[in-house]
């Protein structure tokens, strides 16, 4: 298409083509097209237009208007099939038909998207199929059989299904009975590291050329334990990615969904490592927080308290032999201090105290009648601490922003004054 619209006008001396890269991708961020890009400043480049053999293939939605100023500040030409030659890049005219043709190579993805999403999620849901990626901890990939669609049987293509791996399987179905038991994920990591068993990324490498194969992390038992495909059941789309943006290292961003917008088969689908009842209990189990002498605390304000001077959600910390918080301001053992400001502890009885001060204050039911903790847990609300008074705050807020940087957080934690606004 590209040297038959330039016959006649010149040749083409150089090619771009970026296999499976998604037009969604900016062209900065494509292998071929960047490249393309950087041959831009080249005084030397050896060509003064950009052929394009077919919009639709090239550009998504409005990426011509991100690359028209860059082309003119080269004084390089764009050539579409579309305009028959080179894109006027003042015309009104011209400009209408990008708006138009960026629309329609929209609308082409989205159709196609939601076909594949759609007929994808009937496969997983009625039939159980098993449509990719690395198989769980615990499984391995066996053949189940000829590809049900005939031309890919012709090819010689096997559906694949998934079966308990007889190494790792054992070591998943202990995760589960000892974290149903109320055992802690950290401790469960620990004696799986302390035993010398490979975790996930060592004992698959080659699926996991992406992660460390450092050891078990409390992360990497969560993860087993709340994958619903250890019951049998076949599940698709717990992920959804980003296609528009990679990282520094060209992955995609991905992002869990909501439990509800997962595809679950309606039958299991292959053989369960636990049952669903053993799986809801590790879900469940809640390890209590116990001393050396393995004495059970309480923190009733776990989870509820904040620090009013870095935003972030301060710790459950023994004080004194009393329950209480404390916020290094974002210091811990494994990094470094950024900050000179002092650690922030706060007596839990001393924070109740304050809390039924200010619901006594703004009319609710006198105390004792109410219990002071029981009623920021009814509510939703968020406790924000400084040294000396609480701030009371709705549902999953505070009264200040939470700062979006880490440079920022760092920032605020350097004054020595709590009540001074950064």
């Amino acid at each position: 298409m590209g040297e038959r619209l330039v016959e006649g006008h010149g040749v083409i001396v150089a090619e771009f083509f970026d296999v499976a890269c998604s037009r969604q991708v900016p062209w900065a961020e494509r292998p071929q097209a960047g490249l393309l890009l950087a041959a831009l400043a080249d005084p030397d480049r050896g060509f003064d237009a950009v052929v394009v053999g077919e919009y639709e293939r090239a550009f998504d939605a409005g990426q011509f208007d991100e690359l028209l100023p860059v082309l003119e500040a080269h004084g390089v030409q764009l050539w579409l099939p579309e305009t028959g030659g080179p894109v006027e890049f003042g015309s009104v005219m011209h400009q209408a038909l990008m708006t138009v043709l960026g629309a329609q190579s929209r609308r082409e993805v989205l159709r196609a998207r939601h076909r594949a999403m759609a007929a994808m999620r009937t496969q997983a849901v009625d039939q159980g199929r098993y449509l990719g990626g690395r198989p769980p901890y615990g499984y391995r990939l066996v053949d189940a059989g000829a590809h049900p669609t005939r031309a890919h049987a012709r090819w010689g293509r096997q559906l694949q299904r998934l079966a308990p791996d007889p190494v790792t399987a054992p070591h998943v179905r202990w995760i589960f009975a000892e974290r149903g038991a109320g055992r802690s994920a950290a401790s469960i990591a620990r004696e799986l590291n302390e035993r010398g068993v490979p975790c996930p990324s060592s004992n698959d490498p080659t699926r996991n050329r992406h992660r460390s194969n450092t050891g078990w992390s409390l992360r990497t038992i969560i993860e087993i334990v709340e994958n619903p495909r250890y019951t049998g059941r076949q599940v698709w789309g717990r992920t959804s990615t980003d296609r528009r943006h990679r990282s520094v290292t060209g992955r995609r961003p991905s992002t869990r969904r909501d439990m509800g917008e997962w595809a679950v088969s309606t039958k299991l689908a292959h053989e369960p490592l636990v049952s669903e009842g053993e799986f809801v209990n590790a879900q469940l189990a809640h390890t209590p927080r116990t001393s050396d002498t393995g004495v059970v605390r309480t923190y009733r304000l776990a989870g509820l308290v904040r620090c009013g001077l870095c935003g972030r959600r301060m710790d459950s910390h023994w004080v004194h032999g009393r329950a209480g918080y404390r916020c290094r301001h974002g210091r811990t053992s494994a990094q470094p201090a950024v900050s000179v400001a002092k650690s922030w502890y706060a007596r839990e009885d001393r924070i109740v105290e304050l809390i039924r001060d200010q619901l006594t204050n703004h009319g609710t039911r006198p105390m004792p009648d109410l219990d002071p903790v029981e009623v920021i847990r009814s509510s939703a609300s968020l406790i924000e601490y400084r040294p000396g008074s609480i701030t009371l705050n709705g549902p999953g807020t505070t009264s200040g922003k939470r700062p979006d940087t880490t440079e920022k957080r760092h920032a605020d934690a350097k004054t020595n004054n709590p009540t001074k606004s950064v």
